[in-house]
């Protein structure tokens, strides 16, 4: 992958289509995977990829009461993942009504990558982003401190 300044991504966030192999696999099995996702670039961000619901495991999702507002995106909703025995909590979301820029990832869902087993970028397994309230996926080509729960990060 070539490199990228998360400082060179601008703001507002820009939404583009990524056509590269998206992977989330949470209670040893692969719950999405998709090659028709979109990725969201911020200033100082690492990448947020949104897969198409089509390309989501059927009931590995449950509605979650969480809602958050996001500036850009409008309000999110979340949900848990659930495989198997295993939940983990508000640890994806969605935008049912986005701001005009962003109509594209009606549906589409969102996974932190903390709380699942994996998630890939092509066949990169990603760190998350520091935090516990951003949900980018930092790969191994980003560059710059990232934004992160004690402010920035370097990788």
């Amino acid at each position: 992958m070539e490199k990228e300044n998360v400082w060179e991504y601008p703001r507002p966030p820009l939404l583009e289509r990524f056509h590269e192999r998206l992977v989330v696999v949470f209670g040893g099995a692969v719950i999405a995977d998709t090659l028709m996702g979109y990725r969201v670039l911020e200033t100082s961000h690492a990448p947020t990829y949104y897969i198409p619901p089509s390309d989501i495991l059927k009931n590995s999702l449950e509605p979650n009461a969480r809602r958050t507002i996001c500036e850009w995106k409008g309000q999110a909703r979340y949900f848990d993942v659930v495989s198997g025995e295993k939940t983990a909590a508000a640890s994806a979301w969605s935008y049912d009504k986005p701001l005009a820029s962003f109509h594209s990832i009606i549906g589409y869902v969102a996974f932190y990558a903390e709380p699942m087993d994996a998630c890939y970028v092509g066949n990169e397994q990603v760190k998350p982003q520091p935090g516990n309230f951003y949900g980018g996926w930092v790969t191994s080509n980003l560059v710059g401190p990232i934004k992160g729960a004690a402010g920035t990060m370097n990788w």
